[in-house]
C-alpha cells in the first residue's frame, strides 16, 4: 500500500512540475479545433460545430461491409453489394463518414504533418473496431513505397496503427506487409484504373510469414474509398495464411463524399 501512495504522490509531483509547461505550451500554440482552427478549451479536440457535422458510422450496419442501413434488419444481416460482390477481407469497420470536419482531420495528418491528431483518430477507430482490435493477435498498417516515405516523412496509416496498437496493447507490425510496386495516387482515378494501379503492389517481407500465418489480422488504413487498396493487400495477407482480416480505417468515402 505505502508503494501505492509513493506512486501517486510522485505522480502528483510531476503534474506540479509539468503545469507550467503546459500553461507556456497553451500561450504559444493556443487550444484550438483540430478541423477548423478557432478556439477551443483544449488540445486535439473539436469545436461544437464540427463535432455536431460528424457523422459517426453506427449500427445498424452490414455485418461484412459495414455500410449502415436506415433501420434496423435483425443481427448478422449482409447488404446486397456483400452478397453480390464478397470482399477478400471478413469485415470492414470504419469510423465516420469521410466528409466536413472528418475530411479536415484525414488531410491535416496526411498532407500537413499533423501527427499529433493521430491519438485521437485512433481512440476513434478502436470504439468502431466492433472488438476487433481487441481480439486481434497484430495490428499491420497499409505500408509505403519506400520512394514515397522519403518525400511524405511518414506513413499515416502507420501512425494511427502506432496509436492503436497502444490503446489495445496489441502487438504492431509495421515491417511485415511491403509496397514493393511504386503506385500512382489514387485520388482521381476510377475503380478499375486503382484496381490496376495496386495489382501486385504489395508483398509479405522475407523471413516475416510466420506473422501473418494462423493469425487475427486488423488491416489499418486511414480512409476507405473504392477497396482497391485494402482488397490487393488483404489478398496477400489471405494467401500468407491469415486466418481473419478485419480492415479498420479512420473514414469511410461514400460516392457524395468522394
Amino acid at each position: 500500500m505505502g508503494m501505492i501512495e509513493t506512486e501517486r504522490e510522485k505522480g502528483r509531483v510531476w503534474a506540479q512540475l509539468l503545469r507550467p509547461l503546459s500553461v507556456l505550451a497553451d500561450l504559444v500554440y493556443p487550444p484550438a479545433c483540430a478541423a477548423c482552427g478557432v478556439s477551443t478549451g483544449g488540445h486535439r479536440g473539436l469545436c461544437p460545430k464540427c463535432w455536431a457535422g460528424v457523422r459517426f458510422i453506427e449500427r445498424p450496419y452490414c455485418e461484412v461491409l459495414g455500410l449502415p442501413f436506415s433501420h434496423d434488419l435483425g443481427a448478422g444481416i449482409l447488404s446486397a453489394e456483400a452478397i453480390a460482390n464478397p470482399p477478400p477481407f471478413d469485415r470492414l469497420r470504419s469510423a465516420a463518414v469521410h466528409d466536413t470536419a472528418v475530411r479536415s482531420l484525414v488531410h491535416g495528418l496526411k498532407y500537413r504533418d499533423r501527427t499529433d491528431l493521430a491519438p485521437m483518430m485512433a481512440g476513434w477507430m478502436l470504439r468502431a473496431s466492433d472488438g476487433m482490435v481487441e481480439c486481434c493477435d497484430a495490428i499491420v498498417p497499409i505500408p509505403l513505397h519506400r520512394t514515397r516515405m522519403v518525400s511524405r516523412k511518414f506513413n499515416q496509416a502507420a501512425e494511427l496503427a502506432r496509436h492503436l496498437a497502444r490503446l489495445a496493447d496489441k502487438p504492431l507490425l509495421p515491417a511485415t506487409l511491403l509496397r514493393v510496386k511504386r503506385t500512382n495516387q489514387q485520388v482521381g482515378l476510377g475503380v478499375r484504373a486503382r484496381e490496376d494501379n495496386v495489382r501486385g503492389a504489395f508483398a509479405i517481407a522475407r523471413g516475416k510469414e510466420n506473422d501473418v500465418l494462423g493469425k487475427r489480422i486488423v488491416l489499418v488504413d486511414d480512409v476507405y474509398t473504392t477497396g482497391a487498396t485494402v482488397d490487393a493487400a488483404t489478398r496477400v495477407l489471405r494467401k500468407a495464411g491469415a486466418a481473419d482480416i478485419t480492415v479498420l480505417t479512420f473514414a469511410r468515402a461514400f460516392a457524395e463524399t468522394i
